[in-house]
């Protein structure tokens, strides 16, 4: 073993997991709602109280043609009775693989509570008329990076992106409602929903959430 390789690894089993103050939140399954938007809304607004960095990114799983899995952090722009919203360009590569299979898996991960949850589904693009609202009511930023465009194109050189970007950041703050055709935002229309409560004893608490019609069926899983 190379000295690089063993100073990695004796840093990466250094590492802890949820160094936060004990006892963790106790998960009372027998109290849980009976629909997994109430309970994401709840952990959601405890996610936020208890410091969480960032508690609306989360993991977007996707396969692309071949059936081969990938995945990207985003964020999360709602959380409705529809389902769970994020948004990018169609001819993005995660736009191009919803295209051909359009069902997608969703994790989110809140250390600060030892929490983490999971969203699975079909993946359904809003209409014309909400994407654009969802790009405009961005800030200016967001705008001036969907009218960069070329998601996941190969970049020639850094100085071809300086160029686009500030040429797009003049037309943002010039055109605030400018159209980005590509900009869609979709829908991850949920069929289970898991919520993961870590244990210090690792009795950890995992609850899914299984839609059968309209109706949720609540089960726990072992850890």
């Amino acid at each position: 073993m190379s000295d690089a390789q063993k100073a990695f690894r004796d840093l990466l089993h250094a590492q802890r997991v949820w160094d936060v103050p004990l006892p963790l939140p106790r998960f009372d399954t027998s109290a849980a709602p009976a629909d997994p938007l109430t309970l994401f809304h709840t952990w959601f607004a405890e996610a936020v109280a208890a410091g969480q960095t960032e508690p609306h990114t989360m993991t977007l799983a996707t396969t692309d043609a071949e059936g081969r899995p990938d995945a990207r952090t985003v964020i999360l722009h709602d959380a409705d009775e529809r389902g769970w919203h994020f948004a990018t360009h169609t001819t993005s590569e995660k736009g191009r693989q919803l295209a051909a299979h359009p069902h997608a898996a969703l994790g989110f991960y809140w250390p600060a509570q030892a929490r983490q949850i999971r969203v699975r589904g079909a993946v359904t693009p809003a209409s014309p008329a909400e994407s654009r609202a969802d790009l405009h009511a961005r800030s200016a930023g967001a705008l001036a990076a969907a009218l960069t465009g070329r998601q996941s194109e190969v970049l020639p050189s850094q100085e071809e992106l300086v160029r686009a970007s500030e040429a797009a950041w003049e037309r943002a703050r010039a055109e605030p409602d400018a159209e980005v055709e590509t900009w869609t935002r979709y829908v991850v229309e949920p069929r289970e929903v898991e919520f993961f409560q870590g244990d210090a004893l690792r009795r950890h608490v995992r609850l899914r959430y299984r839609r059968g019609g309209t109706d949720w069926t609540r089960e726990l899983l072992w850890p």
